[in-house]
C-alpha cells in the first residue's frame, strides 16, 4: 500500500526556505570539485602571486590552461564569494584573506586538506551504504587514501598555528620540561605532522610517534626526510613506529603523552588511557586534543558541529564500531572525554585551553 508523504498541510514559506538551503548545499558540493581543480592546477597560487586583478586570458596563460574553462571556473568562484570580479575591466582578484585559506600551504587557516577529505567520502560511498546496513563499521585503513592525505593537510595549519604557541604553553610546567629535555610519545600520530612540529620546536627533547596505520608511519618518515633536506641537517630527536595506542611496546617513563584528534576514534579509548597512565612518569602529563564540542546535541547545532558530525558519521564512529568500541564520535564533549580519562586511571583532568575548532585537555596521574 502506497503512502502519500505529501498528505500533510504544507507551509509554503518553510518549503521555500528549505529549498533555498538545499540549493546552497548543492552549490557548495559541486563547487568543492572546482576548488580542488583550482588547487591542482595552481589557479589560486597564480592569482595570489599576481597581487592585482587578472583577466581570464592572463590566468589561463600563466597556468597553461584553457581560457574558456578558466572563465567559467572564475564565474563560479565569484558567485561563491571566493574571488572578486570588477566588471569595468573584466578583472578577477583573489583577496589576501582568501589567499591565506586557498593558496598559502604554510598559513594557519589553509583549507585545501578539508576538500581532499571530501573527495575521499564520495569515493567510498558504496562502502558507507554497506556499513549502514550491517553496522560493522569501517576501519581507518579501509578508506580511500585521499582521506589520509587530506586529513594530514587539513590538520597541519591548525597545529602549526597553535601547538607550540598556545596548546603546550597552556599545560602546567610542560613547556619548561620540553625546553630542558623530555621524553614524549605522540599516539595516533598519522603523518607525523604534530610530532615533527614539536621536535623542531624542542630539540633537546626526544619524540616517539606511534600509529597502527603502517602507510601513515611510512609517510611520517618521508616527512622527516623532507624536513631534513629543507633544513640541511638531521632531525635526530624523532622516531616513528607502527604501534597501536594500547600496545605495551610503546614504552615507559614519558614526560608527555599526546593524543591529537584521535581518542574519540578508538575502539578501546579506556584501554589506551590505561596504557598512557602506565607509560607516564609520576609527574607526567597527558595532552588530549579533541574537536570543539559541547556535551548536548542542541549545543552543537552550528556550522562547526555540522561539519564534525558529518565527518564523525563517515570516519570516527565507524572506526570505533569496527572494533566493537564505544563509538564516542567527533562531538563527544567534555563529560565523555573526562569519563574516559578517569576510567583509565587519571585523577586530575582539566580543560587547558580551546580554539574555535579544538578543545585541549590536560590529564595527570
Amino acid at each position: 500500500m502506497e503512502t502519500n508523504i505529501n498528505s500533510g498541510k504544507i507551509n509554503q514559506q518553510k518549503l521555500n526556505d528549505f529549498m533555498l538551503r538545499a540549493v546552497g548545499d548543492i552549490a557548495s558540493t559541486i563547487s568543492a570539485v572546482l576548488v580542488l581543480i583550482g588547487y591542482r592546477l595552481g589557479l589560486y597560487k597564480a592569482m595570489a602571486l599576481s597581487r592585482e586583478p587578472i583577466t581570464s586570458e592572463e590566468l589561463a596563460r600563466k597556468t597553461n590552461t584553457n581560457e574558456r574553462l578558466i572563465k567559467e571556473w572564475l564565474a563560479n568562484q565569484v558567485a561563491s564569494g571566493y574571488i572578486i570580479y570588477n566588471a569595468s575591466n573584466a578583472g578577477y582578484f583573489l583577496p589576501p584573506e582568501q589567499a591565506l585559506a586557498l593558496a598559502d600551504e604554510n598559513s594557519s587557516v589553509y583549507m585545501l586538506g578539508a576538500y581532499q577529505t571530501i573527495r575521499s567520502y564520495f569515493k567510498d560511498e558504496d562502502k558507507f551504504v554497506d556499513m549502514f546496513k550491517t553496522g560493522k563499521g569501517m576501519k581507518w585503513e579501509e578508506h580511500h587514501h585521499d582521506l589520509f592525505e587530506g586529513t594530514a593537510l587539513f590538520y597541519k595549519p591548525n597545529y602549526v598555528g597553535n601547538l607550540v604557541n598556545l596548546w603546550i604553553p597552556s599545560l602546567e610546567g610542560v613547556e619548561e620540561k620540553l625546553k630542558r629535555g623530555a621524553k614524549v610519545a605522540d599516539i595516533g600520530c598519522g603523518y607525523g605532522i604534530s610530532t615533527i612540529i614539536m621536535a623542531k620546536a624542542y630539540p633537546n627533547s626526544k619524540f616517539f610517534g606511534f600509529d597502527n596505520h603502517v602507510p601513515s608511519i611510512e609517510q611520517a618518515k618521508n616527512q622527516v626526510r623532507a624536513e631534513e633536506k629543507k633544513a640541511g641537517r638531521r632531525l635526530g630527536n624523532i622516531v616513528f613506529s607502527p604501534i597501536s595506542a594500547n600496545d605495551e611496546s610503546i614504552g615507559t617513563d614519558y614526560d608527555l603523552i599526546t593524543f591529537f584528534d584521535c581518542l574519540h576514534d578508538m575502539d578501546d579509548p579506556v584501554g589506551a588511557m590505561k596504557y598512557a597512565k602506565r607509560s607516564l612518569k609520576q609527574d607526567g602529563t597527558c595532552m588530549i586534543i579533541e574537536p570543539m564540542a559541547n556535551d548536548e546535541l542542541e549545543e552543537n547545532l552550528n556550522l562547526v558541529g555540522r561539519a564534525f558530525y558529518a565527518a564523525s558519521t563517515l570516519v570516527c564512529v565507524p572506526n570505533s564500531l569496527a572494533g566493537n568500541g564505544p563509538a564516542l564520535g567527533a562531538q563527544a564533549g567534555e563529560k565523555k572525554i573526562k569519563a574516559i580519562l578517569l576510567a583509565g586511571g587519571f585523577t586530575k583532568f582539566r580543560r587547558a585551553t580551546q580554539t574555535p575548532f579544538n578543545i585541549i585537555y590536560e590529564a595527570r596521574p
